[in-house]
């Protein structure tokens, strides 16, 4: 994605390392075989300021799988400004390309839905001690 003119800073820094996964038409077959592999390679990936896998915090929103391996992965951060915008989508597409049998990773950073603490798993609120 390009920043917008008018864009912040913020706004812009996560979208760097953005791309597209509109084009990414989901195959049942392929999401059945790789799908499984790609969140375990996401649950991985934690942000550096909270002590839980971005998947329990609910920062994925989709992941796409087509008939070419190809993988899409549409993901928010928990604020424009977070300090982690750079190195979480470049973390992300690193660990899904490394999935035997991906072909291609892609990563999408949206803002909409904006992520809010109701998007974490129970596991990741009994972490945090949120209940």
């Amino acid at each position: 994605m390009m920043p917008m003119p008018g864009d912040s800073p913020e706004d812009s820094s996560a979208n760097e390392h953005s791309q597209s996964v509109a084009d990414i038409v989901p195959d049942p077959a392929k999401t059945a075989e790789l799908g499984p592999q790609v969140l375990a390679a996401l649950k991985t990936i934690y942000d550096p300021e909270i002590p839980v896998d971005i998947t329990e915090l609910g920062l994925i929103y989709e992941v796409l799988i087509d008939a070419a391996a190809r993988v899409g992965v549409r993901m928010t951060l928990t604020a424009p400004a977070c300090p982690a915008a750079q190195s979480l989508p470049v973390e992300a597409r690193e660990k899904v390309a490394m999935v035997p049998g991906v072909s291609e990773a892609r990563i999408e950073v949206v803002w909409e839905p904006p992520w809010t603490m109701d998007r974490m798993s129970a596991t990741a609120k009994l972490q945090l001690g949120l209940l």
